[in-house]
């Protein structure tokens, strides 16, 4: 079975600006990794390069065993890839329930009824606007619409940033229900790196656009000392 992701010598950035070096990762099938680091190092420049949104300049991105550095955004989309932005980018003029009936793509996985059943807010908002929920539950929106798209892979960029501490927690509970019940790999930017250590099995560190470390989420959630150490290098 191929793996989920796999990366090889990847270099990217914004034009002529490289931002990531030599970059390399394999993710399998259902598994989950974690991206730390300070800001700026890279981490949401690596989900967008992913994506297709930053400009390849060498390496290697294979999805499911598919070569995709050169195919465009919707493409990567249709094979499987689901994306969480960072600040969430739902459509405010559009009820809750048609921003998740806008990204639906036919399968069998996720509906309409188990997005709600994984986020019941949503399922109380249905028919306000984007523009009329909080910021808790537009994140639920964001996560939910992306799911909508039945991907293999999910990519979520600081889903947790700006959140009050209890919706934080039952954003975490619905995403280790997520990794747990549904066959989908995921990664998971994040600054608050304790947090996206407890969901995930794999973490990796950034810094200066190069990973510094890779191994099991469990083994820095650990070693606290090492893990600071690691996130504030230089």
């Amino acid at each position: 079975m191929p793996d989920a992701l796999r990366l090889s010598g990847l270099r990217a950035g914004y034009g002529e600006t490289v931002i990531l070096e030599d970059v390399a990762l394999a993710l399998p099938e259902r598994g989950s990794l974690a991206v730390l680091g300070r800001n700026g190092v890279g981490k949401t420049t690596l989900l967008a390069t992913i994506m297709g949104h930053t400009t390849f300049h060498a390496g290697s991105i294979q999805a499911n065993g598919r070569v995709i550095q050169q195919l465009p955004v919707y493409e990567r989309n249709r094979l499987g890839i689901g994306y969480v932005p960072q600040g969430r980018d739902i459509f405010p003029s559009l009820s809750v329930e048609e921003n998740l009936t806008v990204a639906a793509r036919a399968g069998k996985r996720w509906t309409l009824e188990r997005v709600y059943d994984l986020f019941p807010r949503l399922a109380e908002r249905r028919h306000h606007r984007g523009n009329q929920i909080s910021g808790g539950e537009q994140q639920m929106l964001a996560i939910g619409r992306a799911l909508m798209g039945n991907p293999a892979l999910l990519l979520m960029d600081e889903p947790l940033e700006g959140l009050a501490p209890i919706i934080v927690e039952a954003l975490l509970k619905s995403l280790q229900r997520l990794m747990a019940e549904d066959q989908l790999a995921v990664i998971l930017v994040e600054q608050h790196a304790k947090l996206a250590l407890q969901v995930t099995e794999q973490a990796l560190v950034m810094s200066r656009g190069r990973i510094i470390h890779h191994g099991p989420s469990r083994d820095l959630l650990a070693d606290p000392e090492r893990l600071g150490r690691l996130v504030v290098a230089q």
